[in-house]
C-alpha cells in the first residue's frame, strides 16, 4: 500500500540559494580557513623592506635622487594599504579587533584613517556600483552613469566630459585626496575608533613631514613629496578602479540576489602571481566579493570554483586582461560624458 500523499502543512525542505551552495564548495576546498604563516611572512618583509627605505632615505641625504626613493616609497605605500584591506576583511587573523589593530597600524603608516576607510568600504561592499548606495561612485568630478550627468555644471561639467582624457591625471591626486579625507573624517567625527585614528594620523603627518624636511632641502622635499603622493595616487586608483568602473551599475528597481549582485557588477583581470602582488589581489574581485574574508592567497585557487559554478547557471563571468580592462574604464567614462560633449557642441 502506497504512502499518503503529503498534506499542506507537512514540513519541506527549505530551498538552497546559489550562493549558499557555492560556499559550501569553497568552504570544502578549505579556502575560508586563515593562512597565518602567508601572513607573517609577507607582513614581516614588507616591514623590513619599508624600514630598509627609510634607512636608505636617511642615508641618501639631500639628493636629487631621492625622487628615485619617492617611486619606491609609492609603491610601499600602496603596499602597506593592501595589507590594511585584508585586514580590514578580518583575512589575517580570527579576532575582528585583532584585524583592526593589524589594520590600523597600516593606515598609520600610509596615512589614512582606518575607520574612516572601513565604512566607506564596507558599503562599497554591500552594493556595488549602486546608483545612490556605492559611495565609489559618488565622485563629484567624474560621472560613472548617464545619470550623473544631469546635474552637473561649471568645472564639474568640464570635468565629466573630459573624465577620460583626465582620469589618470586625475589619479595623481588621488593620494592627497585619501589623506585630506581621512583628516576631515576624524575632524568632524562619526568614524569608528575616531580618538586612535586622530593620534595616528596626527602622529604620521608629523614624523612624515618632519622627516622629509630635516633631510632633505625645501626644493628636493616638495619635489619627493609631489612624486610620492602621486605614483601612490595612481598605483591606488590602477589597483582598485578596474575592478568595478564599466560593469554594469543598478538600483534598487533592479531585483538580484547577493551571487549575482556581486558577480554581475565585478571584472576579474587575468595574469600570474605577478598581477596577484602588484594589485594586492583585487584582480580576483568577483571571488574577493563574493568571500571578502578569503586570505588574498587563496583567491586564485578560488576563481576557478567560482567560474565554473557561474558558468553552470549561465551567470556572465567577466574577466581579461589587465591592459584591456583599462581601455573598459576609459571607454566607458567616455561614453558617459558623450551627452555632455553632445549639448556643447550643439549650443
Amino acid at each position: 500500500m502506497s504512502a499518503p500523499p503529503p498534506t499542506a502543512t507537512a514540513a519541506r525542505p527549505a530551498p538552497t540559494s546559489d550562493f549558499a551552495t557555492l560556499t559550501g564548495i569553497i568552504r570544502g576546498a578549505g579556502l575560508l580557513e586563515r593562512r597565518h604563516g602567508y601572513y607573517a611572512a609577507t607582513i614581516g618583509l614588507t616591514l623590513v623592506v619599508f624600514a630598509a627605505g627609510c634607512v636608505g632615505f636617511v642615508l641618501l641625504g639631500d639628493s636629487w635622487w631621492q625622487l628615485g626613493t619617492a617611486v619606491f616609497f609609492a609603491v610601499m605605500s600602496t603596499q602597506l594599504a593592501f595589507l590594511g584591506h585584508d585586514a580590514g576583511h578580518r583575512q589575517i587573523l580570527r579576532s575582528g579587533r585583532a584585524n583592526d589593530r593589524v589594520g590600523r597600524v597600516m593606515g598609520g603608516l600610509v596615512g589614512i584613517s582606518y575607520g574612516w576607510w572601513m565604512g566607506k568600504h564596507t558599503r562599497h561592499h554591500a552594493n556595488p556600483n549602486h546608483e545612490d548606495e556605492d559611495p565609489d561612485l559618488d565622485i563629484p568630478i567624474l560621472a560613472f552613469t548617464r545619470g550623473q550627468t544631469l546635474d552637473r555644471g561649471g568645472f564639474v561639467r568640464w570635468t565629466a566630459k573630459n573624465q577620460a582624457a583626465l582620469f589618470f591625471p586625475l589619479l595623481l591626486l588621488e593620494g592627497l585626496s585619501l589623506h585630506w579625507t581621512s583628516v576631515q573624517a576624524v575632524w568632524r567625527g562619526g568614524i569608528k575608533g575616531r580618538r586612535v585614528d586622530a593620534v595616528v594620523l596626527a602622529a604620521h603627518i608629523v614624523v612624515y613631514l618632519t622627516a622629509v624636511f630635516l633631510v632633505l632641502s625645501p626644493p628636493v622635499a616638495i619635489a619627493f613629496i609631489a612624486v610620492h603622493q602621486g605614483l601612490f595616487g595612481v598605483y591606488m586608483g590602477c589597483s582598485f578602479a578596474p575592478g568595478h568602473k564599466g560593469m554594469p551599475t543598478y538600483t534598487d528597481a533592479t531585483a538580484l540576489d547577493f551571487l549575482r549582485k556581486q558577480v554581475l557588477s565585478s571584472r576579474n583581470i587575468r595574469g600570474g602571481v605577478w598581477v596577484d602582488f602588484a594589485l594586492g589581489g583585487l584582480n580576483h574581485q568577483i571571488e574577493h566579493h563574493l568571500f571578502p574574508s578569503i586570505p588574498r592567497v587563496n583567491l586564485r585557487r578560488a576563481r576557478p570554483l567560482v567560474r565554473e559554478f557561474c558558468d553552470q547557471r549561465g551567470i556572465e563571468y567577466a574577466q581579461c586582461g589587465l591592459l584591456m580592462t583599462y581601455r573598459h574604464v576609459l571607454q566607458h567614462l567616455h561614453e558617459v560624458g558623450a551627452p555632455l560633449r553632445a549639448q556643447d557642441s550643439a549650443r
